[in-house]
């Protein structure tokens, strides 16, 4: 059994559960999924997160996209390419120098690297302002 999350067209989000992923398009096709709040037959899987453990404890993330979302993705991948294109590379040094900029130690300029989490949380603890770059599939590929 599968438990998916789903959007209506009027933009409800709910659950429900199918025998397989071929069970949940045959169902669709057939009109058969329907949203409980409205009865919209319009319905597509939402973004899905679940951890899947693997032999290395390393969780993975999965995605089912639908059209709404696979636009998404594309605006997410264009969002990253453009910061990618008009920053600066500073690599792990990314808190050290987003730090500098804001206390004027250093020219302000936009700027992309690496931080751990407890540098990120050091950088919000502070007021910084910086944005995390999300990993999409085309950056692991």
């Amino acid at each position: 059994m599968i438990k998916y999350g789903l959007n209506c067209s009027n933009g409800h989000e709910f659950e429900a559960w199918f025998r397989s992923a071929d069970d949940f398009d045959q169902q669709k096709s057939r009109k058969l999924v329907t949203c409980p709040a409205c009865g919209s037959p319009e319905v597509d899987k939402a973004l899905m997160a679940p951890a899947v453990s693997t032999g290395r404890k390393k969780q993975q993330i999965a995605l089912a996209l639908g059209e709404e979302q696979k636009k998404a993705m594309e605006q997410l991948k264009a969002l990253a390419r453009q910061v990618r294109e008009n920053a600066e590379y500073v690599g792990p040094q990314f808190a050290e120098e987003a730090r500098k900029i804001h206390f004027g130690e250093a020219e302000t300029r936009g700027i992309y690297g690496e931080a751990t989490i407890d540098e990120a949380r050091s950088l919000a603890e502070d007021g910084i302002e910086f944005l995390p770059l999300p990993i999409l599939p085309e950056d692991t590929n």
